[in-house]
């Protein structure tokens, strides 16, 4: 077996969960940590990676066994590995991200967390280790990505109305508002909205449901065409 003299740095995943439940605030998936370093505060759901583990798979695992969500899309992010970020000593941490509806997925602590719960992003607690500057490079790449890649709609129900997914946009972008007229334009010329009937059993004028059109949007990807999605999702408030 091969040796050298090199020290070894661990490697740690974590995992930035954003969740969606129809109202003017995204929520983020915190675990209370049950261990030291950091007893008793929130962090990011992860731990560190098993020897024979692929990075996202440990990803994936963590996430599970600390708030019991699975089944997800992760998106790798970025790579934190400043000295002195774990008091544990030299950890480089691969962090990754991940968008859903609320409703689908419930968070139940378990393995080492003492808690999880959904906070909203605006309201976060005192945070773990640098887990802030991860989330603050998460949400900056889920504002710059919702603008050409239609990924929102991961955070939505299968069928939603236009006025659903404008809350969403607003909500993600941080704006209060944007031109109504101006924003279904914009959303109807990409094509990859498909309509599906009207609303039921509501109490006012039933309004229209659409549904993502996956087979269109990848008709644009494969003709390289999108700069028609950037165009037509780069909204102005």
């Amino acid at each position: 077996m091969f040796t050298y003299e090199y020290p070894r740095p661990s490697v740690t995943v974590d995992v930035v969960v954003f969740g969606y439940d129809g109202g003017r605030d995204l929520k983020l998936l915190l675990i209370q940590r049950g261990g030291e370093p950091f007893k008793g505060q929130w962090a990011l759901p992860g731990g560190f990676v098993d020897m024979d583990e692929d990075l996202e798979a440990s990803a994936l695992r963590e996430l599970e066994e600390e708030t019991g969500v699975k089944d997800l899309f992760v998106e790798q992010l970025y790579t934190f590995g400043a000295p002195g970020r774990d008091p544990r000593g030299r950890v480089i941490s691969v962090a990754y991200f991940a968008l859903v509806n609320l409703t689908d997925h419930p968070a139940v602590a378990a393995s080492d967390a003492e808690q999880a719960e959904w906070y909203p992003l605006h309201e976060l607690p005192e945070l773990a280790f640098d887990h802030a500057r991860i989330i603050d490079m998460a949400t900056n790449r889920l504002r710059a990505k919702v603008r050409y890649q239609p990924i929102g709609f991961e955070l939505l129900p299968e069928e939603f109305t236009l006025a659903e997914l404008q809350a969403l946009y607003e909500t993600v972008l941080g704006v209060p508002e944007f031109n109504k007229r101006n924003f279904r334009t914009r959303i109807m010329k990409t094509g990859i909205l498909e309509e599906v009937g009207r609303q039921e059993n509501v109490p006012h004028r039933p309004a229209v449901l659409y549904r993502f059109n996956e087979e269109m949007y990848q008709q644009l990807m494969d003709q390289r065409d999108s700069a028609v999605l950037r165009r037509a999702l780069d909204f102005e408030i």
